[in-house]
């Protein structure tokens, strides 16, 4: 179960940022904009879907470009993602980015690149700098295995597009035990061809279903092992300023630099200490931690005429009441009820 937190201790008044009791500074907004997405990964989604939420109760672009400019104004947030579901799936995406770009804040999007290809050049323009692409393989069988759909060629051609359109691009990948875990170094040796920085995540119970199994995970300690029988692994020194993934700068095994990738071990080696993430899920809910199932609105007082003051004093007292963790264990650890796809990564 999760660490039991004390009560709830008087937040200070002359600090106007997200912080919480545990001295943790959230300057990192992922902002879901739907939940639907056209791939159905056997980790994230069930194969008929999920259930749609009403485009009424969605936010807006200008709802969005509201909160992020609170977000970033007054309450010191650096860096928004737009996540989902799948964000390509929204037909205003590059309004969203244009309005959003007026913020002093970093701008990406989590995508499985499918139809990226007609719209990275747009989004690059509207102001996006970066796309985190999910890709667990390259091999066509078996990503079709995964994501129940034979997209592959889709994908790829979105990467190249946000290539050319001069977008960073990271590849983010989960390893499934029997299904992808020797394919690997395939889609490592794929991304440093191309310059593109491969994350390994490890799988997390974050699965609509409920069916995650932390025995059946491929950890990080099993990813560095098989990476290494083909790759010289150095721990990167650079700090890693409350990024999630510990970067490794990859060499052949005689010592010739080839470039880098991080292991993000969410359940095996939990990095919430250093977390400095906030979220918002499509329906304008704050959510403090990816695994807790507490929520706090803020597209309802913001509909019914909140002023700011309101919405960043709501805002900040939900991030003071982030817990401490999300669980001491991979056994112990808390089965949020909402899947990814309906959180928003």
């Amino acid at each position: 179960m999760r660490s039991e937190s004390p009560a709830l201790p008087p937040r200070p008044d002359d600090d106007p940022g997200l912080v919480d009791r545990f001295a943790r500074r959230a300057v990192d907004l992922r902002v879901s904009l739907t939940e639907r997405c056209n791939l159905r990964c056997t980790y994230c989604m069930p194969a008929e879907g999920l259930p749609v939420i009403p485009s009424d109760a969605l936010m807006t672009a200008a709802e969005i470009d509201r909160l992020v400019g609170l977000a970033a104004g007054t309450l010191g947030v650096r860096k928004v993602r737009f996540t989902g579901g799948e964000p390509l799936l929204r037909a205003d995406l590059v309004d969203i980015v244009r309005r959003c770009s007026a913020h002093d804040v970093e701008l990406s999007i989590t995508t499985n690149a499918i139809g990226l290809a007609n719209r990275a050049q747009p989004l690059a323009d509207a102001g996006l700098r970066r796309v985190n692409v999910s890709l667990d393989t390259v091999d066509p069988d078996v990503f079709a295995e995964v994501t129940r759909r034979p997209f592959l060629d889709r994908v790829l051609e979105g990467i190249a597009a946000a290539a050319d359109a001069g977008l960073g691009v990271k590849v983010n990948a989960v390893l499934l035990r029997g299904v992808n875990d020797h394919l690997a170094v395939d889609l490592l040796a794929w991304c440093l061809e191309r310059g593109h920085e491969l994350r390994f995540i490890e799988q997390m119970p974050l699965d609509p279903g409920h069916a995650w199994d932390g025995a059946t995970m491929v950890t990080a300690e099993e990813t560095r092992a098989l990476l290494g029988e083909h790759y010289r692994l150095e721990p990167d020194e650079a700090p890693r300023d409350g990024a999630p993934a510990e970067r490794y700068r990859v060499s052949t095994l005689d010592g010739a630099p080839l470039g880098t990738v991080g292991v993000i071990a969410s359940i095996t080696e939990s990095f919430c200490a250093d977390c400095t993430r906030t979220r918002l899920t499509a329906e304008g809910h704050v959510r403090s931690c990816l695994f807790s199932d507490d929520e706090v609105d803020l597209l309802g007082p913001l509909r019914a005429g909140a002023d700011d003051a309101v919405l960043l004093e709501t805002w900040r007292r939900a991030m003071w009441a982030k817990p401490r963790d999300h669980g001491d264990d991979a056994d112990g650890i808390v089965h949020p009820s909402r899947g990814m796809s309906a959180i928003g990564g």
